[in-house]
């Protein structure tokens, strides 16, 4: 007698067709139960025993076809859809707060308008952060200082029987004002040869005001340190030579040899700075301020040779800057005070700030 197991096995399997259409994967099994070894084969026509199932007249399940693993998914709601909105165009006149909000979009930044502040914060890291600027005016107080005590310790207390102890400043801003000259030019043409101009003024479109804040720090960096370098020159002097015999200095005269000479030199820096702007070019600025600066004192004496110069002669010479500062250290009993010299330079300063002003507008960079 055989079992309903050696039934199954004996059975004949029935052709299966070849698959239509482009090959699938392998059906999963599904779970088999335990009397039969493939629950694909074709069961056996013959009657089973009293222990086995009963046949239900039911299709077989259908196999599905292989999926890949997918990670669950939190059931998203259905979305309906929404018709397309038209471009929205930006409002033309100027905002109430610039770039804080545009549209839906608020910027979590803090926005602000710049303002003069601003440009000066910019150029005051600029001008401290340059090598060139530390050593230029490094070199003018060197000079200032160093030759004037040179002066001061070298010279005798009779020597200042006819002139105040603040003479020996004067020799030390001779050649100090030179490097206020050159230091004047690089600010801004400095930006002009490397290109960082384009970026200056992009950051800051009001091209007005770069060029005011520019002129402001350079002004009052150069004022201040040519200012208390002649100070501590003339004050040292004055404590080296004291005595009945030395011609002590009055308030005038101490106020002309520093904050005087001090706005002398920092004023034709400013010149330099205006010149610069104009020419945009290092050596053609410094070229044209160390002609500023000499010429009025070389040419005189050539002019004076002839009859109908002289005059043009004496009064260039009279205005120029050797003159012009030893004026205002009050060298010479005879000459003033120098406070013309210095309104003149003033007027000439103004006039080259507006061609500049004027010219930065118009040109490009």
């Amino acid at each position: 007698m055989t079992t309903p197991y050696q039934q199954q096995s004996q059975a004949p399997v029935p052709p299966q067709s070849p698959p239509q259409g482009p090959p699938q994967a392998a059906p999963p099994m599904p779970p088999q139960a335990p009397h039969q070894t493939n629950p694909y084969q074709a069961a056996p026509h013959h009657h089973a025993p009293h222990h086995s199932a009963p046949h239900h007249h039911t299709q077989p399940p259908q196999p599905q076809p292989h999926q890949p693993h997918q990670p669950h998914q939190p059931h998203q709601p259905h979305q309906p859809h929404q018709p397309h909105q038209p471009h929205q165009q930006m409002p033309s006149g100027p905002p109430a707060q610039p770039y804080a909000g545009v549209g839906p979009y608020t910027s979590p930044i803090p926005v602000r308008r710049t303002s003069l502040g601003n440009a000066l914060a910019s150029e005051w890291t600029k001008i401290k952060s340059v090598r060139s600027t530390i050593w230029t005016l490094s070199v003018m107080v060197a000079l200032v200082i160093g030759i004037g005590l040179l002066v001061a310790a070298t010279t005798a207390d009779s020597d200042y029987d006819t002139v105040p102890t603040t003479l020996p400043g004067f020799f030390g801003t001779l050649l100090g004002q030179l490097c206020v000259v050159t230091l004047g030019v690089l600010v801004i043409t400095s930006e002009y040869s490397t290109g960082m101009i384009r970026t200056t003024l992009t950051a800051c479109p009001q091209r007005s005001r770069v060029l005011t804040a520019k002129a402001l720090v350079f002004f009052t960096l150069s004022f201040t340190i040519t200012t208390v370098a002649l100070v501590l020159v003339a004050y040292a002097s004055m404590g080296m030579h004291s005595g009945p015999a030395v011609a002590e200095p009055t308030g005038d005269q101490i106020l002309g040899a520093t904050v005087g000479a001090g706005l002398y030199v920092s004023l034709l820096g400013l010149l330099s700075l205006a010149v610069g702007a104009i020419l945009r070019h290092s050596a053609g600025a410094i070229t044209t301020m160390l002609g500023v600066v000499l010429l009025p004192s070389i040419l005189p004496a050539f002019l004076m040779m002839s009859d109908s110069l002289r005059d043009l002669g004496s009064k260039m010479l009279e205005y120029s800057s050797p003159q012009s500062l030893a004026s205002l250290f009050q060298i010479d009993d005879g000459l003033n005070n120098g406070w013309p010299q210095l309104s003149v330079l003033a007027g000439i300063t103004a006039a080259a700030m507006i061609a500049a002003y004027a010219l930065l507008e118009k040109r490009d960079v």
